[in-house]
């Protein structure tokens, strides 16, 4: 067996004791109709997994900020770790919302790029695909605009002046993140944030006030949870969103899962068990497809000892992320992605591109206990910043309960920096495993709530050329508790 092939000791365990429960659950209940139900939970948790993760902000919104369809949430600093995002970036104040075209279009005004802030970002549809992006990368290219969201029915003209977005699904989301400029804040970022406006194209000629929903000192719990909630936000993807003709053969699969358009969403405690015993399998796959190369994480550079992925394999990048081809939906590549991504911009490459690290040098799975280090060379090609964030390898999400979650050209000045300009990021449980004098370089792999594995990702924003990966390439992580 190859070291790229090997899964890391967790995952193994994790799986052993999915198995086992499958075998005590299916004593219980042998017949084919369960099995055959147990099998649906699966396929239907892969298919609905963009969806899943788009209705969890919607609910956060709701629950933790006492919000609704069409606020914005912004922030005035960056994300921490009482945050539950997919992996978001701890260095930006986000701006972003859940839309709902229920009962009518919707216009997003997204405010012109100032000498101070401009805005990178997407609207998405209910399954994440790109519909637009915004700021200067995109439609209004910095001029700010009025993007029209028009109803999936929308048959009428379209007004002068806005940008118009056929939707196929009622519910939508954004998130746009902030570029600051010329000494500008975070607190720059949060005004900036409080010029979005959000209102039906019926109030156009006397707009509302948009409500403003700040999240900063707030928990904000958007991740997906695997239990039988996940089957709970898949009834609300049906419910509230029209039914897309490449979506019916698995929409007639959830109806075993007691999931129906139009009707209540009232399962048995036979199907409760089937649709847990099925989001097991479920998650273990796409974990089990994360960390295995091939899947979603492809290298980036060739070569003996490069363990830096690049991800988004099959051209999607290129196609603005639709995850279908000619012939079929791209099931299994759209939700290896958005197991740990939200918020895919329609345009990758100018605005951000990432790096995924799950690797060290040897070809090993990062670990909760070891110590590694990462060498940042000086010249990174990004024309704003770069940062590598820890990302806990169970949920996706920040560690919680941590002070710092990751290191980037904003620490530079705290950070003790090499001869070569170069700087080593040692990330590790505790401070007393990293060398002495490097304390300030140091990021915690350590969870308040578990001691999962890790992986990070590598972000630099808005790369210097396209093509910046054929003169500049990023170091392999060391396991330096093993040398």
């Amino acid at each position: 067996m190859t070291i790229q092939s090997k899964k890391y000791v967790t995952l193994l365990t994790v799986a052993l004791c999915f198995a086992l429960s499958a075998v005590s659950v299916s004593a219980k209940d042998e017949s084919v109709d369960y099995q055959i139900m147990v099998q649906r939970a699966t396929q239907t948790a892969i298919w609905a997994m963009p969806g899943v993760a788009l209705v969890d902000f919607v609910k956060a919104t709701k629950r933790d900020l006492g919000g609704k369809y069409n606020d914005v949430v912004y922030l005035t600093k960056p994300l921490d770790s009482k945050h539950g995002f997919l992996t978001a970036n701890d260095v930006t104040a986000y701006g972003w919302g859940s839309i709902s075209t229920a009962n009518g279009p919707v216009v997003i005004e997204v405010p012109a790029a100032t000498d101070k802030v401009s805005y990178f970002g997407s609207i998405v549809n209910a399954w994440q695909q790109p519909l637009e992006d915004i700021g200067p990368a995109g439609a209004d290219k910095g001029k700010g605009g009025k993007y029209l969201i028009l109803t999936p029915d929308y048959e009428g003209d379209i007004p002068k002046g806005y940008i118009p977005i056929k939707s196929d699904t009622t519910e939508l989301g954004f998130s746009f993140r902030p570029r600051l400029y010329n000494g500008a804040t975070d607190a720059d970022a949060a005004e900036y944030a409080q010029t979005i406006k959000v209102y039906y194209l019926s109030e156009a000629k006397n707009p509302p006030a948009t409500t403003f929903l700040d999240a900063t000192h707030k928990p904000y719990g958007g991740l997906p949870t695997y239990d039988y909630t996940y089957f709970q936000d898949i009834n609300q993807l049906v419910q509230n969103n029209p039914i897309r003709r490449q979506d019916k053969a698995m929409i007639a699969l959830l109806k075993d899962l007691g999931i129906e358009k139009g009707k209540p969403f009232e399962p048995n405690e036979t199907q409760k068990r089937a649709m847990n015993e099925g989001l097991k399998l479920a998650y273990a796959k796409m974990q089990s497809d994360f960390t295995t190369e091939g899947h979603i994480l492809k290298r980036l550079w060739e070569g003996e000892n490069q363990w830096m992925f690049w991800n988004f394999a099959k051209g999607q990048p290129q196609l603005g992320f639709p995850y279908e081809d000619e012939n079929m939906l791209l099931i299994e590549d759209r939700a290896n992605a958005y197991f740990y991504v939200t918020y895919l911009p329609k345009y990758l490459g100018g605005g951000t591109f990432y790096l995924t690290g799950i690797r060290d040098s040897q070809g090993e799975l990062y670990n909760a206990k070891d110590t590694y280090k990462l060498n940042v060379p000086a010249d990174v090609p990004a024309k704003d910043f770069w940062s590598a964030i820890v990302y806990n390898m169970e949920t996706k999400n920040f560690n919680r309960g941590v002070d710092r979650v990751g290191a980037s050209t904003k620490d530079l000045d705290k950070m003790v920096k090499n001869a070569d300009g170069s700087v080593d990021v040692y990330y590790a449980p505790n401070l007393d495993k990293v060398p002495k004098g490097f304390e300030p370089n140091w990021v915690t792999t350590e969870s308040a709530t578990n001691a999962s594995d890790w992986f990070f990702l590598f972000r630099l924003y808005r790369p210097e050329t396209k093509e910046w990966f054929k003169t500049w390439m990023l170091n392999d992580v060391e396991n330096i508790s093993k040398q």
